[in-house]
């Protein structure tokens, strides 16, 4: 048989493999891996890839590159999930929840690639060793072979001697990984690498296995590099720290390109045993989290030592092992013999506009942008302040904004206090001065332009100030991350359109002749138009405290000409209202007076209900620490007033039997006294007939008995009665 006929019979062989099982598929590794997986036609890498084909995947986003429906050919996904309650993911065929290790083997030998992810859980190292070995041991019984992929770490590298001690530049490639040294947390990890390897060489036609040496994975929702983005995002801190030096190069690869790696080695099954699955990137830990900090955070970084760095709750020692190692790795073997459709070929740095885009629709962290017009005194103010608090956004008004712009143009052009820094430190100083040494003179020129401006206006700005402020505040990194509540502005038709429209003629030009020409990267999403009759809003200002109308535009005077005004704006054919109706960004029209709720708390909930959900991180550990400590409180208030309660019903209760008992026996006394009384009411009579007819009578028959004295004297006695009766007589 020649050389072709043998190819094309193993490319049969490939086609045919249809079945792969992925461990954990609710895991972040799993997840990606088997979702991506699960849109690959079998045998798709065997065919090159175009430059036309490279170009169109440049252009198109992550998520576009994944085919919405499953097309004919497809691989089916199976596998095991961490937690029963995570349920079937909808890229997966089946899940198995299963304790016994018999019945797993059973399945795992109905498919044809096996991938086991130990990069992520250290527990599924021993199941990991158990299934290669638990198959090897079946494999007289497989019809056609069967591949098994052990997905591992470059950690098991990570105390490798350099290959040329004068130059520990020079990067480790696949040929030397029986050179490799691991490092000591990760021991376990290539002693399974080894057993893996072993278990291959038996019998290959029937069961191959590879180790694949993967990178620090990044991309999509995150892993390791989550914690980065995510202290980026909330912008609650002003630089975002790195670990010791930041000097340490950590080799990188976008989750999606090692789920690449796995397809091809599926469609492949190349003769290279042992594969590294890194990026083309060379990148220090510092350049990584200044990075990520630029284009989501402050665009600040900070050393923080080693020692602290173990403080962190956020992350486990494994992972900071990983975020501390020191590599050097090329993947000469896939970047030669591979086609993958690289997501980030040259790293996370070059990509970080796309990876950005991926973290946060993965994570669902989604601007949430409201702007609430009305006339003054409609309370536009506090319901703002209200869908700040429940979506976690940020309250943007026109003062606040002046204020703030113009406090960061007094801090540029205030000179700087020089502190002492380390050489590193203060190249980074001089680097930043030379960026800000050319915007001083900007600076001055526009804070002396502005308070020019108020002095002539009476302490009021220009729309042309004003408009680039509050570009800037949507603009910034904390607006475009979670969103902003933007209170009473703009005004006018001109100002929407001068604030929301793009000022780049480029820009411009490529938008003219469309309706849509404004911004989507600051316009609103949800348009609120509070209205109210103006006799409901005379009665609200009139009913509010002096304290609060005082020095504010409440004063009777300003108020209504204020309220004259914004009618008077709002009547023209060319309001506010009608630009966003332009864009086809319809208000949300809700009639205040409708409402009696001084707090605005209905109207903010039909707000909430007609915006959705949050679409942000959910509580934080101190803030669920917090709310259980309140609800703890409350439940032990709540049951303390219980307690009270029955207690104090108990002794009314007591009190009552108590009053109960006294006036019953008060009653119990009177009625004898009234019974003895009666008694001796009704005895009078007879005593008195006793001692008048009775009484004389019977003490001269107890005289006669005594001095007689007979045998029976209650017989005499009778007998002297009945014949002494003074009534016979």
């Amino acid at each position: 048989m020649s050389e072709e006929e043998e190819a094309v019979i193993e490319a049969e062989e490939i086609i045919r493999c249809q079945r792969i099982f992925v461990n954990q598929l609710d895991s972040y590794g799993g997840r990606s891996i088997g979702k991506y997986l699960s849109t690959c036609v079998v045998g798709a890498s065997l065919e090159d890839i175009t430059e036309e084909e490279e170009e169109d995947d440049e252009a198109r986003s992550v998520f576009e590159l994944l085919p919405a429906k499953p097309k004919e050919g497809i691989y089916q996904i199976v596998g095991t999930v961490s937690q029963a309650e995570s349920g079937k993911p909808d890229f997966a065929q089946e899940i198995y929840i299963t304790s016994s290790r018999d019945e797993l083997l059973t399945r795992m030998k109905e498919c044809d690639v096996i991938i086991y992810n130990i990069t992520e859980d250290e527990s599924q190292i021993e199941e990991a060793t158990w299934a290669a070995t638990a198959l090897h041991g079946e494999m007289k019984q497989f019809e056609k072979q069967k591949v098994f992929i052990l997905l591992s770490t470059i950690m098991t590298w990570a105390r490798s001697k350099p290959l040329d001690p004068d130059d520990p530049e020079i990067p480790f490639t696949e040929e030397d990984y029986r050179r490799r040294k691991p490092h000591p947390n990760f021991i376990e990890h290539i002693n399974a690498e080894k057993i893996i390897l072993k278990l291959g060489k038996t019998n290959k036609a029937k069961f191959a296995t590879y180790v694949v040496a993967s990178g620090v994975q990044y991309g999509m929702e995150e892993r390791i590099l989550h914690y980065f983005f995510k202290l980026s995002w909330l912008g609650e801190t002003p630089a975002i720290p790195f670990f010791g030096d930041g000097k340490n190069v950590v080799p990188t690869i976008h989750i999606l390109d090692l789920a690449g790696v796995l397809q091809n080695i599926a469609d492949h099954r190349p003769r290279v045993y042992y594969l590294i699955a890194v990026d083309e990137s060379i990148h220090t830990l510092s350049e990584i989290v200044k990075c990520i900090s630029k284009n989501l955070g402050p665009g600040k970084t900070q050393k923080v030592p080693k020692e602290n760095a173990f403080l962190n709750k956020d992350l486990t020692q494994l992972h900071l092992d990983e975020l501390l190692m020191n590599l050097r790795m090329e993947a000469v073997f896939l970047k030669e013999n591979f086609n993958i459709k690289w997501v980030a070929q040259n790293g996370l740095v070059e990509s970080i506009d796309q990876v950005v885009a991926e973290y946060k629709q993965s994570r669902g962290l989604l601007p949430v942008k409201i702007c609430i017009l009305g006339p003054p005194g409609v309370g536009k103010t506090s319901i703002a302040e209200k869908l700040c608090k429940h979506y976690k956004l940020h309250h943007i008004k026109i003062k606040d904004v002046i204020t703030k712009a113009i406090a960061n143009l007094e801090t540029i052009v205030a000179p700087k206090e020089m502190e002492s820094l380390d050489v590193e430190e203060e190249e980074e100083e001089e680097e930043e001065a030379e960026e800000e040494g050319d915007n001083v003179e900007e600076a001055q020129e526009l804070l002396d332009s502005i308070k020019e401006n108020m002095e002539q206006n009476g302490g009021r700005l220009d729309d042309n100030f004003v408009i680039k402020f509050m570009k800037e505040m949507l603009m910034s990194m904390p607006c475009k991350n979670q969103g902003y509540v933007l209170d009473g502005f703009p005004k006018t038709y001109d100002q929407a359109k001068d604030l929301f429209n793009f000022e780049d003629e480029e820009e411009e030009d490529d938008m003219r002749g469309k309706l849509h020409h404004y911004d989507k990267i600051i316009i609103p999403d949800q348009i609120v138009f509070l209205n109210a009759s103006d006799d409901f809003l005379k009665n609200r200002i009139m009913n509010l405290p002096e304290t609060v109308v005082a020095g504010t535009h409440y004063a009777q005077d300003r108020y209504l000409r204020a309220l004259s005004l914004f009618r008077e704006i709002n009547a023209e054919d060319e309001s506010v209202l009608n630009y966003f109706d332009e864009i086809e960004i319809h208000p949300q029209h809700i009639d205040v007076s409708k409402f009696e709720d001084l707090e605005n708390r209905l109207i903010t909930k039909e707000i909430i209900k007609d915006v959705g959900e949050p679409r942000n991180y959910g509580l934080t550990d101190e803030e669920k620490e917090e709310l259980e400590r309140k609800q703890a409180e409350e439940r032990l208030a709540r049951e303390a007033q219980e307690k009270a309660d029955l207690e104090h019903k108990e002794a009314e209760e007591r009190a009552l039997k108590l009053t109960n008992w006294e006036e019953w026996n008060k009653r119990l006394e009177e009625v004898k006294r009234q019974e003895q009384e009666l008694l001796e009411a009704q005895s009078t009579p007879l005593r008195n007939y006793l001692m008048k007819h009775v009484m004389p009578t019977l003490m001269q028959g107890l005289n006669v008995c005594c001095m007689v004295r007979p045998d029976d004297p209650v017989d005499f006695l009778a007998e002297y009665l009945f014949k002494n009766n003074p009534e016979f007589e």
